[in-house]
C-alpha cells in the first residue's frame, strides 16, 4: 500500500515537471495565470471529492 502512494506521488511530480513550463509560458499575464490556476484548482478539488466518495 505504501509503495502505491510513493509511486503515485512520483508520477504526479513527473507530470507536473512536464506540464509546468508550458503552463507558465502561456500564462504570461497575471490575470490569465490566476484564472487558469483557479480552473485547475477546481478540477483537482472535484477529482479529490469524487475519489473520496468512491472510497467512502
Amino acid at each position: 500500500m505504501e509503495t502505491e502512494k510513493i509511486m503515485s506521488a512520483i508520477f504526479l511530480i513527473a507530470v507536473l515537471i512536464l506540464i509546468l513550463p508550458a503552463f507558465l509560458s502561456t500564462n504570461n499575464k497575471i490575470k490569465q495565470f490566476l484564472k487558469n490556476l483557479s480552473i485547475w484548482a477546481v478540477i483537482v478539488l472535484i477529482i479529490i471529492v469524487i475519489i473520496n466518495l468512491i472510497k467512502g
